[in-house]
Formats: C-alpha cells, sequence, structure tokens
C-alpha cells in the first residue's frame, strides 16, 4: 500500500456509458490531469460511438459499404480492433454489431436496459473481421453492407491507454486511469504501486463505481481488465443477455467463468484477453498461460484459478 505520507488525489465522473476514475500522485496536477483525460475520451466517443448519429463510427456503419474516410484517431481503433480479432482467432470480432442489435443492444445501454419485451428477431452471427477494409496510410475503411462494426471490445480499453500517457507525459508524476473496470498506469506509481481492487462477486456490475472488491493487487505498470458476463446485462421477455456475443452464434457468450481479471503490458492487452477468456471458458487457462500473462478467473460458485503467477497464487 502506499506510505501515509503519499498524497494521491481522485476525481470520478461518468463516461463512455460507464464511469472513469481519475488518480494521480501529485494532487497539484488533478485538474490538468482531469481536462486531458475528459478531452481525450470526448474525441474517442465522438468516434468510436455506436449509438451517437455524429460520430464516425455510425457513418461508416451506415455508408453501405461505401469507402468512408477517417480521422487518425478511428483508424486507430479499428486497427486495435482488427489486430485484436487476429490475436484471437476471431474470438474478439469487432464485427458483432449486428449480432447486438438482434440482442436489444441497440442503444445507449441505460437506455436499452429498460425495454423488456421479448425479441422479435433470431441471433445473427458477426458478419466477419476478415471483410473489413482498412486503409492505414491514407485512413479511410470500407465495410460491406449489412455489417456493422462495434469498438465496445477495444475501445474503451484504447481510451485509457491513449488518456495514460497523454495525461504522463503532459503532468509527469504517476497515474492510474480506470474506465468502468478497464484499467492503464503510468509514470511513478507511489510507494510500493496503485492498490486497485479487484471486483468479481456476483453482482458484479460495470456500469458503477461502487462495486465491491474481494481482493486488492499492487500495480505498478501496464493495464488490468476484468470481462464479466454480469458486466453488463439486460432482460427481453424470459432471456437474460449479455454483452459479450459469441461471433459463431451470435449469442452471448455460456462461459464457465463469471469474471476474467488479467494483467498486461497495456490495458488493451489486458482486456481482449480477458473478454477472451470468457468466451474460451476452460481453454483459457492453457492459452493464458503460454501468453505469460497473470490472471484470475472465477466460476459461478466462487471458486477462482490463477494462472501465471497473479498475486496470491
Amino acid at each position: 500500500m502506499p506510505s501515509p505520507a503519499t498524497a494521491v488525489a481522485a476525481r470520478t465522473f461518468p463516461a463512455l456509458g460507464t464511469f472513469a476514475t481519475l488518480l494521480v500522485a501529485d494532487p497539484d496536477a488533478l485538474a490538468a490531469a482531469h481536462d486531458l483525460l475528459a478531452a481525450e475520451l470526448s474525441a474517442v466517443d465522438l468516434a468510436c460511438s455506436r449509438f451517437r448519429p455524429d460520430s464516425e463510427l455510425w457513418r461508416v456503419n451506415h455508408a453501405r459499404g461505401r469507402r468512408v474516410p477517417v480521422s487518425p484517431l478511428f483508424a486507430d481503433a479499428l486497427a486495435t480492433a482488427l489486430d485484436a480479432a487476429e490475436l484471437t482467432d476471431g474470438d474478439v470480432d469487432p464485427t458483432c454489431g449486428q449480432s447486438l442489435v438482434r440482442l436489444g443492444y441497440d442503444r445507449d445501454f441505460a437506455l436499452a436496459r429498460r425495454r423488456t419485451d421479448p425479441l422479435r428477431q433470431p441471433p445473427m452471427p458477426a458478419g466477419g473481421w476478415r471483410r473489413v477494409e482498412l486503409d492505414r496510410g491514407h485512413p479511410a475503411v470500407r465495410v460491406p453492407a449489412g455489417i456493422l462494426l462495434d469498438l465496445g471490445a477495444t475501445a474503451k480499453a484504447l481510451a485509457a491507454d491513449r488518456a495514460a500517457a497523454a495525461v504522463q507525459a503532459a503532468v509527469g508524476g504517476g497515474v492510474l486511469i480506470n474506465l468502468g473496470g478497464d484499467i492503464r498506469v503510468a509514470g511513478d506509481p507511489p510507494e510500493g504501486g496503485w492498490p486497485v481492487g479487484v471486483a468479481d462477486d456476483a453482482d458484479f456490475d460495470t456500469s458503477t463505481a461502487s462495486v465491491r472488491p474481494r481482493q486488492v493487487v499492487m500495480v505498478s505498470d501496464g493495464g488490468l481488465a476484468t470481462s464479466s458476463p454480469l458486466g453488463r446485462t439486460w432482460r427481453r421477455g424470459d432471456a437474460r443477455l449479455h454483452h459479450i456475443v459469441d461471433p459463431v452464434t451470435g449469442r452471448p457468450a455460456r462461459s464457465c467463468w463469471r469474471t476474467a481479471s488479467v494483467a498486461a503490458a497495456s490495458c488493451v492487452g489486458a482486456n481482449v484477453a480477458s473478454t477472451a477468456a470468457i468466451l474460451r471458458g476452460e481453454r483459457a487457462i492453457g492459452w493464458l498461460e503460454g501468453l505469460g500473462l497473470p490472471a484470475r478467473l472465477v466460476r459461478p460458485d466462487g471458486t477462482a484459478v490463477t494462472v501465471a503467477g497473479w498475486p496470491g497464487s
């Protein structure tokens, strides 16, 4: 834990359909760091929101197969999503947008979960990430008609990575950014590292900062992310649904894990691995061990499996 003499300043506010928590080791840097974080989150939302008619993602998704020039930020976000699909053999697929729409996640989550009437259309598998064309040199995107991109699996983690780097470069010192459970630290941490609570109980909910941690780990560098089929849930008729979609079936993933927490060199790396772990089930243990990524996987009954030197293992 940080020493009693260590002064840490913090601020939490709503962002990207969840919460953002900012911690800085230098309290005098909090205001400037907050402004930088808020600007980064605003830019990412304008680029990557599936629900804003003025976003770049909206334009790409509604271009009916036409090539669309995009900003370097959007190109970076899409490249990150496509790289995630390649690294996970398609498990984390950004072309699950239509799948989510069919499941009722067709508007901002706070609004989508208010609807409870039965779904009227069958599930739809992902459109196929290899069919997405991205020109990184002269940023432009072409998505075949009928395919909808959703960057929710990676854009928030990318925002944490980008914001932490921007804040640290501008104000110096140590910084921790937590975007709904996607965490990135940069700079010199407090003595002993940043204490980070890991939540994994049956009431896990990434839409609020008031979750109860079951374990505290010390983080000095890199990223940490927790994924869960409990994190964003809603009901339609008799069906209980969640946001982690199996791209093969278009249905919410049926996993043997209620949460998967992973540490990696970046928040994107941690988030991609934790999401893939939910989708891969038991196979995730050997996969994470092979990658050397510390992880804590929790079964529905609360039994935890730790991997690759996760603290307490």
